[in-house]
């Protein structure tokens, strides 16, 4: 199986026609893919917001006896347990050290650049390129478009809901847009969910960075990159997906010939007016 727990869960899911309360079980085990092996059936199913049954269920459609039989199996390829030396971190640390996870985690998914240079091609080929990011993921939605603007001809960014997302979207689509770059973060909105839905209607390519394979926004996605995020804290962490989407700016850079000369040009206006102080 590939290395790392979130590698052997989706090794588990992969080609599996999942219920939609299947994927949701899949989605949290791959979120909290460092437990699973030491959950029982019950903290799973409380995890993921879902009778105790759906779990058992679950672990019968994945071709196990029962969850025992899942758990035992993650258990035999994964580590023996937390070790019992492990230094004394405090919340702080454990957020921080669950994010150095997430990112040896994401490095493990680059292995192979395929996916990623594919959408960094897509991107750079469409005119305009729309960035979309609601609630959570919109802060990962602006700093791509931010710094996508400075080589990239026209980027739209669409960080806010309501009645007039799709009006935008559709004009976008007038204008050219052939493909639309996604954000989506839990707590997933309904949203975000419903306006891929209509730009794959409207002939979109949808590229996405989600916080997992599993995540409800899958299934709107030709391209899905999964990055997680860290759960430790009051509020979740994105360090992954940050830094995934900066790799797609330079996968995106690579498909844009006059990228460098685009930043030059920058670098030598925002000389000229002085806009930095360093």
């Amino acid at each position: 199986m590939s290395d790392g727990p979130v590698g052997r869960l989706q090794e588990l899911f992969e080609g599996r026609r999942l219920t939609p309360t299947q994927r949701r079980i899949a989605h949290c085990m791959v979120r909290r893919a460092a437990e699973v092996p030491f959950l029982s059936s019950v903290e799973l199913a409380q995890l993921a917001g879902v009778s105790q049954p759906s779990v058992t269920r679950f672990a019968v459609a994945l071709g196990f006896d029962g969850y025992p039989a899942l758990r035992r199996a993650l258990r035999d390829v994964g580590p023996a347990g937390p070790a019992a030396e492990e230094p004394p971190f405090n919340e702080y640390q454990r957020a921080v050290e669950a994010e150095i996870a997430n990112l040896r985690q994401l490095s493990g998914l680059l292995r192979d650049p395929g996916p990623v240079a594919r959408a960094g091609r897509l991107l750079a080929g469409s005119r305009p390129l729309l960035v979309l990011g609601l609630r959570a993921a919109a802060a990962q939605a602006r700093g791509f478009a931010y710094f996508a603007a400075k080589v990239h001809p026209d980027v739209r960014l669409l960080d806010e809901g309501g009645s007039m997302l799709v009006d935008r979207l559709d004009a976008a689509r007038r204008a050219g847009a052939g493909v639309l770059l996604c954000f989506a973060l839990p707590r997933h909105p309904k949203e975000t969910v419903d306006a891929l839905g209509w730009a794959r209607q409207a002939g979109l390519t949808v590229v996405t960075v989600a916080d997992s394979a599993f995540a409800p926004v899958a299934a709107a996605s030709d391209v899905l990159l999964p990055a997680a995020v860290g759960t430790g804290l009051a509020f979740d962490t994105a360090c992954a997906p940050m830094l995934l989407g900066r790799v797609l700016l330079e996968a995106m850079c690579d498909g844009l010939p006059d990228a460098q000369a685009r930043l030059e040009e920058f670098d030598a206006r925002a000389a000229e007016r002085g806009l930095f102080v360093g």
